[in-house]
């Protein structure tokens, strides 16, 4: 089996920093590879995923202008992707819209994966193209989603890169980009009303700027309220494994929210408020608590603390480890390949019905 993996052309393959999309696709490609899949990642020049990598950019083409999925260099980098797997792939594997309508050609089989919230005229685009078989990465996200190729795979992440810390000193912690719908003014809120300090992290995006200028900086003292900057892997670990909770004020739906798994493989409990695959995420009372407002987050402050770093961790090894994630997707390239291989010969089958794979 040969897969091709698509990234956008937006960061390296793993990030450097924030980029949960390419994470995702950085720990997928390597843990395909180790159970002997042939993968191909099309990323840019300067990824660093083990697997073998093409690219048409050298350097990443982020920050991007206006709307991501009108990128010229998307279009550009992931037709030119799909053309050079054509044919060679058995399966090819999307993450992003530009390379959807050339699956309409007769070729390889189409995986894509949604990796954004609702969007009534994406979705609508995806009914048009019936052949690709989707993924989204939440049940909620697939509930809102009409296509009849479709599963939910949750993500999972690689445990042996983050640090289990038992011991965890007296802040909160806040990891995302700065932006209105992840909630950092209300991360901010939650600290105040209960006397945590607040160490934030994550990127400033141009088209954030206002809002970090209004709502984030002039809280910001370097002791109570706290920017440390972008986080790589090393920095996420230290942010996250020390913290007594992370918090996770979003004011949207969120399609998965892989931060929330890096902070429970730390051990440290997340303090969430409800949107989209939240309550898929967090298990009350065992990896944290959900909570309907920021007031209900302050009182949890005192309970998420009895919350056991060990438990907090086994539940992630448990529903979040990157082996369960990968088998679940080669478990359905087998089903893809096997079902095109019947259509090809000429056997008759029904349409298919959603698959159940979480």
């Amino acid at each position: 089996m040969r897969i091709a993996l698509i990234a956008p052309p937006f960061i390296p393959v793993p990030p450097l920093r924030y980029g949960g999309t390419e994470l995702f696709i950085a720990q997928l490609a390597e843990g395909l590879q180790s159970l002997g899949v042939e993968v191909i990642v099309y990323t840019n020049g300067e990824s660093t995923v083990g697997v073998e990598k093409r690219w048409l950019y050298e350097t990443p083409r982020w920050p991007i202008e206006g709307e991501i999925y009108g990128s010229i260099h998307d279009i550009n980098h992931t037709s030119w992707a799909v053309r050079d797997a054509w044919n060679e792939a058995d399966i090819i594997h999307l993450n992003n819209t530009p390379g959807l309508a050339l699956a309409r050609f007769r070729g390889p089989q189409f995986v894509y994966t949604l990796h954004h919230a609702h969007n009534d005229t994406l979705s609508e685009f995806y009914q048009y193209l019936p052949e690709v078989n989707y993924v989204t990465i939440s049940k909620f996200q697939q509930s809102r989603e009409p296509m009849q190729r479709i599963c939910t795979i949750h993500h999972g992440l690689d445990l042996d890169q983050y640090i289990f810390q038992a011991e965890k000193q007296p802040y909160l912690a806040f990891l995302g980009r700065i932006a209105p719908l992840k909630g950092t003014h209300v991360a901010i809120e939650v600290a105040k009303k209960t006397g945590l300090p607040l160490k934030i992290a994550g990127e400033i995006q141009p088209c954030f700027r206002d809002y970090y200028e209004a709502k984030v900086k002039p809280h910001v003292d370097g002791k109570f309220i706290e920017y440390v900057g972008e986080a790589d892997l090393l920095a996420k670990n230290e942010l996250l494994s020390n913290a007594t909770a992370m918090l996770f004020p979003i004011q949207w739906d969120e399609p998965f929210g892989l931060v929330m798994i890096e902070a429970m493989a730390t051990g440290t409990p997340v303090l969430a408020m409800p949107g989209g695959a939240v309550r898929e995420v967090v298990s009350d009372g065992v990896s944290g608590f959900v909570c309907e407002t920021p007031e209900d987050i302050v009182v949890r402050i005192d309970e998420v603390q009895k919350l056991s770093p060990a438990l907090i961790r086994r539940y992630v090894e448990q529903h979040f480890s990157v082996s369960r994630m990968v088998r679940d997707y080669l478990r359905l390239y087998q089903e893809v390949l096997s079902d095109s291989g019947a259509a090809s010969s000429g056997v008759a089958h029904q349409s298919k019905k959603p698959r159940a794979i979480a």
